[in-house]
C-alpha cells in the first residue's frame, strides 16, 4: 500500500524530507500559500494544494501520515483553526503525525543546557505561540503525535557565505551568547527515522553537537572563503532591527541525545564546521 504524507506548510524542511521519501515510493501532498509556489512543488513530484483555498478534506482522508510545518500566530495554529475538526475526526487513522516546533519553547537559560524534559518557559512571543501550538496538537485524542523542536536551520541557500562575500555579514558580540543549529538534511533524516520507528507522545530536539557563539560561525565562514573576518560589534551598541535583536534574547545549549539513543541517528553534520564545508563544496 502506498504511503501518503500530507504536509501542511510544505517549506524548506519538509521539502528536504520529500527528497528522502519520494524515492521510496511515497505520495506527498504538500500545501503552500500561492499558485506560483504550487507549480514549483508540482515540478518536484509533489501533489500541491493551495492552503487556505483549495479543499483539503480529501487529502486528510487519504493521508496515512501527517506533517505540520505551518507556523502559529497570535490566533493560534492556522491548520487547527481551518481543519482541526477534520483531523481530529480521523486522528487514530493516521500511522504517524509530526509537528515541527522550535527550541525557542525552552526560553532563555543563560547558556545552560536543556533537554526534552526541561520545562517549557518561552521568553519570546513566538516561543509562546509554539508552546501553545504544541499543547493544542497534543490534546487531540488518538493522534500519534511526535514533536520536533528545531534549532536554527541552515543548509543550501541558507548559509552565511553570501553575506560574507557581499561584506554584509556582522559579528555581533554578546558575552555568553550561544546558539544551537541544525543542517536541513539532518532534519530530514531524523524525521524519516521517526516515521520508521514511531513513538507517539515523544518530543525530540533537533540540533547538532556543537552549540556555538554566532560570531564564531561567521568567522569560520570567512576563513573557508579566504576573506577577512568581519569586525566585531558590541551587542549593546550595534544598530539592529527589533526582530534581529530578539534572536539574542535567549542563550542555551540544546542536548540531542534522544535522536541518537531512540532513533539511532548519526548526524551527517555534527558541527557547523562540517556543514559549512559541505555547503561550500556544493556551491563550487
Amino acid at each position: 500500500m502506498t504511503k501518503t504524507l500530507l504536509s501542511f506548510g510544505h517549506g524548506y524542511s519538509a521539502q528536504a524530507l520529500t527528497k528522502l521519501l519520494l524515492p521510496e515510493g511515497w505520495r506527498i501532498i504538500g500545501t503552500t500559500r500561492t499558485a506560483e509556489k504550487a507549480e514549483t512543488l508540482a515540478a518536484t513530484g509533489i501533489t500541491p494544494l493551495v492552503f487556505p483555498g483549495d479543499d483539503v478534506d480529501r487529502a486528510i482522508r487519504e493521508a496515512t501520515h501527517l506533517l505540520i510545518s505551518a507556523g502559529p500566530d497570535a490566533d493560534g495554529d492556522p491548520v487547527l483553526r481551518a481543519v482541526g475538526t477534520q483531523i481530529a475526526a480521523r486522528a487514530a487513522s493516521f500511522e504517524w503525525a509530526g509537528y515541527l516546533s522550535t527550541t525557542g519553547v525552552y526560553g532563555d537559560h543563560s547558556g545552560g543546557w536543556v533537554d526534552e524534559d526541561t520545562p517549557l518557559s518561552p521568553s519570546t512571543r513566538r516561543g509562546q505561540w509554539r508552546k501553545d501550538a504544541e499543547a493544542a496538537w497534543s490534546a487531540i485524542p488518538g493522534l500519534p503525535l511526535h514533536i520536533f523542536r528545531l534549532a536554527g536551520i541552515y543548509g543550501p541557500g541558507r548559509g552565511p557565505f553570501a553575506k560574507v562575500r557581499s561584506g554584509t555579514a556582522r559579528r555581533i558580540i554578546k558575552p555568553g551568547q550561544v546558539f544551537s543549529r541544525i543542517h536541513v538534511e539532518d532534519i530530514a533524516q531524523i524525521v524519516q527515522a521517526s516515521i520508521r520507528h514511531p513513538n507517539p507522545g515523544t518530543a525530540y530536539n533537533l540540533c547538532d553537537d556543537d552549540p556555538a557563539p554566532p560570531q564564531d560561525v561567521i568567522a569560520h565562514a570567512a576563513d573557508l572563503l579566504g576573506l577577512p573576518i568581519p569586525p566585531a560589534e558590541d551587542f549593546d551598541t550595534a544598530e539592529m532591527t527589533p526582530m534581529a535583536r530578539s534572536f539574542y534574547a535567549e542563550s542555551k545549549r540544546v542536548r540531542n541525545d534522544r535522536i541518537k539513543t531512540d532513533l539511532g541517528v548519526d548526524l551527517l553534520y555534527p558541527t557547523y564546521k562540517e556543514g559549512l564545508a559541505a555547503l561550500l563544496r556544493e556551491a563550487e
